[in-house]
Formats: C-alpha cells, sequence, structure tokens
C-alpha cells in the first residue's frame, strides 16, 4: 500500500510503498476514507534527532476514519464495513484515568510504550491502518466522513478545553480564540453553540478573520502589539472570562495573560512553545492557566452528536494522496483554509 512517511529528520514527508499491514490479537484493520492534516505533526518534524522520543520512519496522521476491512482474533464490538472514526489518544484502557474514559491521560502509556497513530504509531495517511483496539473506534452513523475526520483532534482538542470554562461562559462574558485555523474555527463555532459568550477572534491576517466572522465570531481582532488593549477595550476593561490560545507561541500566551478577566481562564492549546508566568502580581487575581491534550472518548461522541445537529461545520481542502506533501507545505506556510483533509483511497 501506499503511505506518507516522515523518513528523515528535517526532511520534508514523502509518499512510499510499504507492505499492508495486517490486524493482530484484538486488532481492526480499517481502509482509511480520509485522514487530516495537523500543525502537531509539523512540530513533531520539527524535532531533532535527540527530542524525537520514537524511531523513524513513521507514517503521518493522527486524525483517520475508515470502513473496518478485518479484524484480528478476539477483536469485537465492530463488524467489516462499519464506518468509523479513530479516537486518537490511546491508552492502557486499564489505569485509573483509562478506567473513566480518559484515555488522553493515561496513567501507563510512556511505561508501556503506548503511541497514537500517527505521532509515535502507524497513521491514517495510508491507504489501510491498524487500530490497537475495539475501544479507540466511534461509529460515523450518517455523518460525511471527509467533514468528520477533522473533528477527531480539530474538534475534540477545543471542545474539551472549552468544557471546563462552561460555568463562566454566561450571558455577559467574553470568550477570546487566538488562531483561527484548523482548531480554532472550530472553536468558535462550539462557543457559539455551547455557550452564551460574545467571541472575540484573533489571527493575523484580514483573510483569516474573515473565515472566522463566516463561522459566527461576533468580533474580530488582529493579533498584534494592540490586540489586549483592543480586547480589553471591547470588553469595557473587564477583560475576557476564557482565553484559548490554539497557536501558543510566546507573543499569544503573553497577550491571553494580558487580556483575562479577574477569575478568568486561560487556556494554552497550541504547540508553539510559549509559557505564561503564574504568581501573585503577574495575571490578574485568580487567573487559571492550564494546557490540555486531545480529549475523552465520551467527549468525541459528544463533538460528533453536535455536528450532526450542524452546529459545528469543518472548512475543509481536499487532496489525494499523492498531495499529500504539498498540503503539509501549505499548512506550514499558513495557507490553508480551515483543515486539510487527505483521501488516500479517493
Amino acid at each position: 500500500m501506499k503511505a506518507l512517511q516522515y523518513h528523515t529528520v528535517g526532511a520534508p514527508p514523502e509518499v512510499v510503498t510499504v507492505p499492508d499491514p495486517e490486524p493482530g490479537p484484538g486488532q481492526v484493520l480499517l481502509r482509511v476514507t480520509a485522514a487530516g492534516v495537523c500543525h502537531s505533526d509539523i512540530a513533531v518534524m520539527s524535532w531533532s534527532a535527540d527530542q524525537l522520543p520514537f524511531p523513524l520512519p513513521l507514517t503521518l496522521g493522527h486524525e483517520g476514519v475508515g470502513t473496518v476491512a478485518a479484524l484480528g482474533p478476539g477483536a469485537e464490538g465492530v463488524a467489516v464495513g462499519d464506518s468509523v472514526a479513530v479516537y486518537g489518544p490511546w491508552g492502557c484502557g486499564t489505569c485509573f484515568m483509562c478506567a473513566q474514559g480518559k484515555e488522553n491521560y493515561c496513567l501507563r502509556a510512556a511505561e508501556l510504550g503506548i503511541r497514537p497513530p500517527g505521532l509515535g504509531a502507524p497513521g491514517a495517511i495510508a491507504e489501510y491502518m491498524i487500530v490497537d483496539s475495539p475501544r479507540h473506534l466511534v461509529p460515523l452513523g450518517d455523518l460525511d466522513p471527509v467533514r468528520a475526520v477533522p473533528l477527531t483532534d480539530a474538534g475534540l482538542t477545543p471542545y474539551h478545553a472549552i468544557k471546563r470554562s462552561l460555568p463562566k461562559l454566561v450571558p455577559g462574558s467574553t470568550a477570546v480564540v487566538i488562531g483561527t485555523g484548523g482548531l480554532g474555527h472550530v472553536a468558535i463555532q462550539l462557543l457559539r453553540a455551547m455557550t452564551a459568550a460574545r467571541v472575540v477572534a484573533l489571527d493575523v491576517t484580514e483573510e483569516k478573520l474573515a473565515l472566522a466572522r463566516t463561522v459566527g465570531a461576533h468580533d474580530t481582532v488582529l493579533s498584534d502589539a494592540a490586540a489586549a488593549p483592543t480586547v480589553r477595550a471591547l470588553t469595557g476593561g473587564r477583560g475576557a472570562e476564557a482565553v484559548l490560545d490554539f497557536v501558543g507561541a510566546q507573543p499569544t500566551v503573553m497577550a491571553a495573560g494580558a487580556m483575562a478577566a479577574v477569575e478568568g481562564d486561560v487556556t494554552i492549546v497550541g504547540l508553539g512553545g510559549g509559557t505564561l508566568p503564574v504568581g501573585f502580581g503577574a495575571l490578574p487575581y485568580e487567573v487559571s492557566v492550564t494546557s490540555p491534550y486531545w480529549g475523552t472518548r465520551a467527549e468525541l461522541i459528544e463533538v460528533f452528536d453536535l455536528a450532526r445537529t450542524g452546529a459545528v461545520d469543518v472548512h475543509v481542502e481536499t487532496y489525494g494522496l499523492e498531495e499529500a506533501p504539498e498540503a503539509y507545505e501549505r499548512l506550514h506556510e499558513g495557507r490553508i483554509d480551515g483543515r486539510a483533509v487527505i483521501l488516500p483511497n479517493g
């Protein structure tokens, strides 16, 4: 089969031919329908050889949907032909966190060498992929696979981030979304569907802010040195009850802290490497700062249910498997409108 692999540190990914995978005990073989392209992959490909925690080559793609092609011995709960999505943050399934469905926070994954597809295990940008357990599959039902595949990360991650701030996002409150790309433009829609908050979107170009307005942002602000004072002015000096930073670079996390309200939440989702000092006087009183990771299996089901109501509609650009390297290049250059989706068998 063909697959998109990251072969050499510092080199772009390439389409290669590899042996067809076969499911082992308890595993599921998927014929991949669609796979998402994410900035997390670019972050991985920017690491040095010493920073990489897994060997190369690596088949990329941690957002995947497909049809069940075969079951390994003992695999139960799905049938050949089922249309399913892959829940990406795999865990052991038995520790305290996994028992709550929070495999994204598995306590034993590192110890056992369990890694997500595309982020250590072979990923979804291939004609076929192996899923380690049927419990990591969620039925798609009537959802369009192409528009649903980004929901497994670009939907699930902001949904999980927003849920912790829901008690603060009451009428009269403000939520700020920094970065309106793959995750951010979904976050805007989730905030509109789940809260009564005023949604303010920040990004670096008017073109990106146009997408933010299209998907429901009440206000848009250029992400520059004047962004924090502008948000404070929009809120009458009060600041935002929730600031969700989907960039995570040092300038954006500092701006996030500067625009947070007293008792507000600053949630750093992006992988830009920025850090925000926390201590008395560093931020407004009782500001909470957190950096969540992905989301739970139950939350992915909830995201799919929201999508079925029409509350979330991911903007996608589709590419064939041979065009996947170009999709990563365009993403790196900031030229993707929404989310890039690869159709390995399309």
